[in-house]
């Protein structure tokens, strides 16, 4: 295994030139790229050509750290704010049930596999832990687990969070794929506004763009990430209010996106889709098999509590979504949101062909990291006040 940085990008590249050639062949159209280019890393990743993933692969760390927020950044510049009143509203209130269902999970999870007896005396915390980032993300996880003194339990807290990216890329796949099982009844009307855009998606993923068009948009996103990240560190310096640079880079796409100018510049999507099919190749190498065989009887019992309090977290998501006859694509972003935060769940809505939820999809990822430490460890005292749960 060579973890060589060109090497894997290398490979990376490959990956996401495969998963887009594969995904216009017939028989694996319906699967979509973003499927295909998850599954091709991930079994690379466990089968040695690739590393899994790790902080200390330059490649892997600059992906998240700053493609993730440059791909939001590109691709919200086309969003349409009129959009926004109609698909908003439905999409915080299933992103607010998805949260419910996710607290709900941990604490049937945690009791079924028996909580301190399963994971020790820091049992509590774990569950926190899992609520947070399965409402919020990784931020909320590494907060309740700092807190808690969890990091200090090394093989507990790097087995937590073996599982957890495990879980992160298989529920990737699962939203992927369950609008289109679940399509039963018309999907929710796409917003006038966003017609236009949603047309011409597949046409401009082919077109032309100049060196200095393409030079100015990745400028525009550099500095955009750069500057919200600046802004975010100054707010709260001056008033103790901690607002996430992703809040601020999401404002100044949205105000920019509003300018006719913006709207007319050309490889905005392209480049924002290449960004997020990178991000997504990452996320496969985040699903290690060898570690999760490794770990043991606490893995097992992880496995168990993470499976339990998603497939929860599903059942409800998408049950009641069925019944009120709710958009399965509206209602996969939301859960994807709750799950894998605002970068995946927008790269879910540019892969299912749905541009009026890309707003929409990162708003609700950044009311998770506003509120998932709160409520994970909300779920933390209540596991620890009855332990019997």
């Amino acid at each position: 295994m060579s973890a060589d940085p060109l090497f894997v990008l290398t490979a990376l590249a490959l990956c996401v030139v495969a998963s887009e050639r594969a995904a216009r062949l017939p028989y694996l159209h319906h699967l979509g790229s973003a499927l295909l280019v998850i599954v091709l890393t991930a079994t690379l990743a466990n089968v040695g050509v690739i590393p899994t993933y790790s902080d200390d692969n330059p490649i892997y760390a600059g992906i998240f750290e700053y493609l993730g927020p440059v791909a939001i950044f590109l691709l919200l510049l086309r969003v349409n704010v009129r959009g926004l009143a109609q698909a908003g509203l439905p999409m915080v209130s299933l992103f607010l049930l998805g949260s419910v269902g996710t607290m709900l999970g941990v604490v049937v999870a945690m009791w079924l596999v028996g909580g301190s007896r399963a994971f020790g005396e820091l049992y509590y915390a774990l569950g926190g832990m899992y609520a947070g980032t399965y409402i919020g993300g990784g931020i909320n996880f590494n907060a309740i687990a700092l807190e808690y003194g969890v990091v200090k339990n090394g093989p507990l807290f790097a087995a937590a969070a073996t599982v957890d990216n495990a879980m992160t890329t298989l529920w990737m796949a699962v939203t992927v794929v369950a609008p289109r099982m679940l399509r039963t009844a018309p999907p929710v009307a796409m917003p006038e506004a966003m017609a236009p855009a949603a047309e011409a998606a597949t046409h401009e993923e082919r077109e032309s763009v100049a060196p200095a068009e393409l030079a100015l948009l990745l400028g525009s996103a550099a500095a955009a990430v750069w500057i919200s990240g600046l802004a975010s560190a100054w707010i709260q310096g001056q008033s103790g209010i901690a607002v996430p640079s992703i809040l601020i880079l999401t404002t100044l796409a949205l105000v920019l996106a509003q300018l006719p100018a913006v709207q007319e510049l050309r490889g905005t999507r392209v480049t924002g889709w290449l960004a997020v099919l990178f991000f997504l190749a990452v996320i496969g190498t985040l699903c290690d098999f060898a570690s999760l065989a490794q770990i043991g009887a606490l893995g097992r019992d992880l496995i168990v509590l993470v499976v339990v309090a998603v497939g929860i977290h599903g059942l409800l998501l998408f049950g009641v979504a069925s019944l009120l006859h709710i958009d399965p694509c509206m209602t996969a972003i939301a859960s994807q949101a709750n799950i894998g935060g605002a970068t995946s769940a927008l790269a879910l809505a540019r892969s299912l062909e749905r541009p009026d939820l890309a707003l929409p999809a990162v708003l609700i990822g950044s009311l998770g990291n506003a509120i998932g430490t709160y409520l994970g460890f909300l779920i933390a005292v209540f596991l620890r006040a009855f332990p019997g749960t």
